[in-house]
């Protein structure tokens, strides 16, 4: 009995980030699991792919625009999908974005946009779908830290700031609404084989002291995270509140 606990059969989920990579497995891992999910991207048809996948599997999905450094953008996204699917189950705040430079270097604007699209559209999003949530009393908020939550990295100040301050978010809204029934967590993911690591899965020197430094020994597939998510979407993780999951090969236990 404990595995129809895990179902997300009747459940509406949105995932950001769902183009490719991390969210985009994460979308197919909550879609295998039963949910319907909306699969959000920064381009036009840019999840079609992810859909593709989900349909063709048996699944139901659709895609949906969203530009998650624009405040106006965010609440033409939320707006429609309220008004289309009038609730959201479960939501997955996994786009991000990056910028590298030296900190006494680095561009003001790249500062601000790092933290609008990490930072300011994970807020944003919960702010919006939580009153839906609240008055049915259940929700799942699942937001995606990282290994750069716990450490400071080099040469990625705001992206550093953003993930610690997405750490903290959870936690300040686990605190809030934890009494409507609503359960906010993060995934902290450590390296990922994605495009976004690809420079340093080429780099044969940077990719060998990673794999050396990870207990596990290699490096994460996106998939990996698909039980992670499909967990702390699902009735399974109803007593689990505020906390921040490393799927990290054991990163952080070195």
């Amino acid at each position: 009995m404990i595995l129809e606990r895990f179902k997300l059969n009747g459940k509406k989920a949105l995932v950001t980030g769902a183009s490719r990579g991390l969210g985009q497995a994460i979308a197919i891992g909550l879609a295998q699991a039963g949910a319907y999910v909306i699969c959000s991207s920064s381009r036009e048809n840019g999840c079609s792919e992810t859909v593709k996948e989900i349909q063709s599997n048996g699944g139901t999905a659709i895609d949906i625009q969203a530009n998650l450094g624009d405040e106006k953008s965010i609440n033409n996204l939320t707006t429609k999908i309220l008004s289309n699917e009038r609730i959201i189950d479960i939501l997955v705040n996994v786009g991000g974005t990056i910028f590298r430079s030296p900190a006494v270097e680095y561009p003001y604007n790249e500062w601000q946009n790092v933290m609008k699209v990490n930072l300011d559209a994970s807020f944003l999003l919960a702010q919006a779908f939580a009153p839906q949530m609240i008055a049915q009393k259940s929700g799942k908020i699942i937001n995606i830290a990282s290994m750069l939550s716990f450490t400071g990295g080099m040469t990625v100040p705001a992206y550093t700031a953003s993930k610690h301050a997405i750490a903290g978010l959870t936690k300040a809204l686990a605190n809030e609404w934890a009494h409507h029934n609503i359960q906010v967590n993060a995934i902290a993911p450590g390296y990922f084989r994605t495009d976004n690591t690809q420079a340093l899965q080429d780099d044969k020197t940077r990719n060998s002291e990673i794999e050396k430094r990870i207990p596990a020994g290699a490096w994460g597939e996106a998939s990996d995270l698909q039980g992670a998510a499909v967990y702390l979407a699902s009735q399974a993780s109803n007593y689990t509140n505020g906390h921040i999951l490393a799927v990290d090969g054991g990163w952080l236990a070195r």
